[in-house]
C-alpha cells in the first residue's frame, strides 16, 4: 500500500496541537469541575479508596497501595502527583474539610514534607464517605478509563458545594484557579436560603456566607471588598495573622506578643521566612522593642512568641509586623471552574446555580432508581401475598410438575398441559393464574417458613411500606418543591453531623501605618573583588587604606549609602540593588557574593559595567556589542524601581562588549579581537533608547568580534600586546558608498 503523506501548514498544525494540549490540561488535569469541585486526580483517588473499601471504620491501608492502584486503573500520570494529592486531601490546615484520614507523617503546617508513601497509611474520612461517595451507583454517569479496561465516575455525587467548602488551586495553560475555603455550616445555610429565593442579591447571600473561612484562622481585613469579589469571581482578600498580648504576671516577667493564627498564605516555608524577617528587623533596629523571638508551635496550634522590652509600643510593633512581614498578605481570588465542559469564571451565584443543577439531576436519578426498585418489590410482594392466599393450589401445581419450566408456565400463563394434579378440582383455578415473571420466580424460590402466620403478617407490612415509599418517591419526582425540601433536609443532616464553628474573623481592619525613619545619609565605598565578593566599607576606612583597597579589589566605587548599585551584564540586562541591602564589613572581611544580594546570576552572565545610580545622573552611556553595534543612551533611561530590566536590545548571538560613560570626548576608537582599530567621531554615534539595537560601528571580518572601546582624550596611548599604540595618531575613518566604516 502506498504511503499517504498529508501536507499541512506548519504554523496551523502547531497552533491546533497546542490548543488541544492546552484544553486537555485545563479540563483533565488542573481545573476543578463546578459540579463536584474536584480535579480529576482528586476524584480518582477518592473513588479508588472507595473501591478498595477503605471506609472510616476500616483499617488504614498503605499509601503506596492506594497510589499504585489509582495509577494503574485511572490516572497514568505518575505516582508523585497522586501521592501529593493524597497528602493534601489529608491536611486539615489546607482543606476546609479533610477528606482523607492519614496515619503517619503527612507533613506539617510549617512546611515539613510528608514521609515516603511506603511509610504512610490512609483511609477515607467519614465526611468523604458519607457526603462525597454515597449513592454512586444511583446517580452519576460512569465512563471508560484511559485504556477502556475499567469504568470510573464522570464526577462524584458530592452533596455539598465542595468548590466553596474546600476551595481549589491550580495552574493550567494560560489560566489558573484560586478559590478560598469556606465554613460548611454557613455554606449549608446559604444553599437552603438560595433554594427558597434564587433571586437573592449578593449582599443578601452574604448575610448567610459573610466570607471565606480559612483553616488557619487569621483575620480578613477588607470586609467591604468581599461583595465585589463574590459578584465578579475575582479579587484580592487581605489576610492578617492574629496577634494577642500577654502581659507579664510578675515584675520580672516580660510582656509578650503571641501570634496564635497565621494567614493562609503563610502555610509552609512562610513561617520560617516570617521568623527570619522579624530577626532582620530586630538587627536593623526597626524593631527595637523586641528582645527575643521563638517558635513554640505544636500539634495544638501555632504559637510564635515575641518578648518585648518594658513599656514597649505594642501598636507600633503590630503595624511594623503587618507592614514589613508576611503577617499581612493577600490571597488572590479567581473562581475558575469547568462548567458545562468549558472553563468559566464563576461568581457566587454561578457556583450555587451549577451546584443545584447537579443536585437536581442526581436527586432525579436517585429517586427514579429507588422508585423502580420499590415497584419491583411491590410487584413481588403482591405475588407472594396472592400466592399465600392460594397456597394449596401452588403446592398442587408444584407436586404435579415434572420440571421448573412447567411450573413457571402454569403460574404465569395458566398452562396446565404438562401438570398432573394428584387430586382433581385444581384445574380450573390453575388456568386462571396470571403471575408476572418476577412474581413466579419469587414464588418458586419461596421457603416454607414464609407460610407461618407471623411471616405472612410481616410480608403484608413490607407491602404497605413499599406503597408508602412509592408514593413518597413519586411525589419527590413530580414536585420540585418536595425535591427542594429533600435537598434541604439532607443538608441540615450534614450540617448537624459535620459542621464546625467559624475560624477566620472578618472585619474592615485599619491600614497598618509605619513611617520609617529616614536613613542617615553617609558617604561609603562599595568594593568587590575578582571573585564576586562584595561589601560596604565606610569612607574613613577607605581613605586610610586607599592604596591597599585599590590594589586588592576589582571594583572600588565611592557613593552614598542611600544609593543603588547598577550591574550591567553581557546579556544586555541591568540588575539594581539598594546599597542598604549589601552588608557592611570590616576591611579584612571576605564579604558577600554579589549573587546573594542581587538578581545577577554569575553562572550565566558576566559583569560588563558596574557603578552607582547617583554617579550616572545626567550622564550619557556608550554601548558597544561584540557584533560592533554602538549607540549612546541617556542614563535617565535606567532610573526604575524594578530590580532587573533589559538595558539594551541584542541581535541573536550578540553580547554586550563594553559600556562607558561619555564625557567631553570627541573621538572614539573601536578595537577588535583580530587586531583591527577604527577611529571615528563621537558625533557619528546616535543617541537612542535602551530598547534599540544601535547602529553598526565598524565592518567586521568573518570570525572577528569587537573587544574594546577607547576614548582618545582619556587614553591617547595604550599598551596593546606589549606595544604602545598612539590612538590620537590613527586617522579618522571615512564613509564609503554603503555607509559602513572603512578599516585602515
Amino acid at each position: 500500500m502506498a504511503e499517504k503523506i498529508l501536507r499541512t501548514e506548519f504554523s496551523e498544525e502547531m497552533q491546533r496541537s497546542y490548543l488541544n494540549y492546552s484544553m486537555s490540561v485545563i479540563t483533565a488535569r488542573a481545573i476543578p469541575d463546578a459540579r463536584d469541585g474536584l480535579k480529576p486526580v482528586q476524584r480518582r483517588v477518592l473513588y479508588d479508596m472507595s473501591e478498595l473499601k477503605l471506609g472510616h471504620d476500616k483499617p488504614h491501608r498503605k499509601s503506596a497501595r492506594i497510589v499504585g492502584d489509582t495509577m494503574g486503573k485511572y490516572h497514568p500520570h505518575g505516582d508523585s502527583s497522586i501521592y501529593d494529592t493524597l497528602v493534601v486531601l489529608s491536611q486539615d490546615f489546607k482543606k476546609g474539610m479533610a477528606l482523607v484520614d492519614g496515619h503517619g507523617n503527612f507533613g506539617s503546617i510549617e512546611g515539613d514534607g510528608a514521609a515516603a508513601m511506603r511509610y504512610t497509611e490512609a483511609r477515607l474520612q467519614k465526611f468523604a464517605e458519607e457526603v462525597y461517595l454515597k449513592d454512586l451507583d444511583k446517580t452519576v454517569n460512569f465512563v471508560s478509563n484511559y485504556d477502556e479496561t475499567e469504568k470510573e465516575p464522570e464526577v462524584l455525587p458530592v452533596r455539598v458545594p465542595n468548590l466553596l467548602i474546600n476551595g481549589s488551586e491550580g495552574i493550567a495553560v494560560g489560566m489558573s484557579t484560586s478559590i478560598p475555603p469556606h465554613n460548611l455550616g454557613e455554606v449549608v445555610d446559604l444553599v437552603q436560603a438560595y433554594i427558597d429565593n434564587p433571586q437573592m442579591t449578593t449582599e443578601e447571600m452574604m448575610q448567610y456566607l459573610p466570607g471565606p473561612d480559612f483553616p488557619t484562622g487569621g483575620i480578613i481585613a477588607n470586609k467591604k471588598e468581599l461583595a465585589e469579589i463574590y459578584e465578579t469571581g475575582t479579587g484580592k482578600i487581605k489576610l492578617r495573622g492574629k496577634i494577642e498580648v500577654e502581659l507579664g504576671r510578675r515584675k520580672s516577667d516580660k510582656d509578650k506578643l503571641v501570634i496564635s493564627e497565621i494567614p493562609y498564605t503563610m502555610i509552609g516555608a512562610g513561617i520560617n521566612k516570617f521568623l527570619m524577617d522579624v530577626a532582620e528587623l530586630v538587627e536593623s533596629r526597626k524593631l527595637t522593642d523586641v528582645v527575643d523571638i521563638s517558635n513554640q508551635s505544636s500539634k495544638e496550634g501555632i504559637r510564635i512568641v515575641l518578648e518585648l522590652k518594658k513599656d514597649a509600643d505594642i501598636d507600633k510593633i503590630r503595624n511594623i509586623l503587618y507592614k514589613k512581614t508576611k503577617l499581612e498578605d493577600t490571597f488572590g481570588v479567581n473562581m475558575l471552574a469547568i462548567a458545562h465542559g468549558r472553563p468559566e469564571t464563576l461568581n457566587l451565584r454561578g457556583i450555587l446555580s451549577n451546584y443545584l443543577e447537579f443536585q437536581y439531576e442526581n436527586a432525579t436519578r436517585k429517586y427514579q432508581a429507588l422508585l423502580e426498585k420499590e415497584l419491583e418489590r411491590k410487584e413481588i410482594r403482591e405475588g407472594l401475598i396472592k400466592a399465600c392466599d392460594v397456597i394449596d393450589l401452588i403446592i398442587a401445581i408444584l407436586r404435579g410438575s415434572k420440571n421448573l419450566k412447567d411450573a413457571r408456565a402454569c403460574l404465569m400463563h395458566g398452562d396446565i398441559t404438562n401438570i398432573h394434579f394428584r387430586h382433581p378440582g385444581f384445574e380450573e383455578d390453575a388456568r386462571q393464574l396470571r403471575f408476572t415473571e418476577k412474581q413466579a420466580a419469587a414464588i418458586l424460590e419461596m421457603r416454607l417458613y414464609k407460610l407461618i402466620g407471623l411471616e405472612i403478617l410481616a410480608l403484608e407490612k413490607e407491602y404497605k411500606e413499599c406503597l408508602k415509599k412509592i408514593a413518597r418517591y413519586e411525589k419527590i419526582l413530580k414536585s420540585r418543591k418536595t425535591m427542594d425540601q429533600v435537598i434541604k433536609d439532607d443538608l441540615t443532616q450534614i450540617k448537624e453531623e459535620f459542621a464546625s464553628p467559624r475560624r477566620t474573623l472578618i472585619e474592615d481592619g485599619k491600614e497598618a501605618v509605619y513611617e520609617e525613619a529616614p536613613a542617615v545619609v553617609q558617604e561609603v565605598v562599595f568594593v568587590m573583588d575578582r571573585f564576586g565578593y562584595c561589601k560596604i566599607i565606610d569612607r574613613q576606612t577607605y581613605e586610610r587604606n586607599q592604596e591597599a583597597v585599590d590594589q586588592d579589589y576589582r571594583y572600588v566605587i565611592p557613593c552614598l549609602n542611600t544609593d543603588k548599585l547598577c550591574i550591567f551584564t553581557n546579556t544586555g540586562s541591568l540588575h539594581q540593588t539598594k546599597l542598604q541591602d549589601i552588608p557592611s564589613g570590616k576591611l579584612r572581611d571576605k564579604g558577600t557574593p554579589i549573587d546573594n544580594v542581587s538578581r545577577y546570576d554569575g553562572s550565566r552572565e558576566e559583569i560588563v559595567f558596574l557603578t552607582c545610580l547617583g554617579r550616572l545622573t545626567g550622564q550619557m552611556l556608550l554601548f558597544a556589542t561584540k557584533q560592533a553595534m554602538v549607540k549612546q543612551v541617556p542614563a535617565e533611561e535606567f532610573i526604575t524601581n524594578n530590580r532587573s530590566v533589559v538595558a539594551t536590545k541584542l541581535q541573536d548571538g550578540d553580547q554586550v562588549a563594553e559600556i562607558r560613560v561619555v564625557g567631553a570626548e570627541t573621538d572614539v576608537v573601536l578595537q577588535t579581537a583580530g587586531d583591527m582599530f577604527l577611529r571615528f567621531s563621537m558625533d557619528e554615534i546616535p543617541e537612542m533608547k535602551k530598547a534599540s539595537r544601535g547602529v553598526r560601528g565598524m565592518k567586521l571580518a568573518a570570525g572577528d568580534e569587537l573587544e574594546r572601546v577607547y576614548f582618545v582624550t582619556q587614553e591617547p596611548v595604550i599598551q596593546y600586546k606589549k606595544k604602545e599604540v598612539h590612538l590620537n595618531r590613527l586617522k579618522m575613518a571615512k564613509r564609503d558608498g554603503k555607509g559602513s566604516k572603512v578599516r585602515l
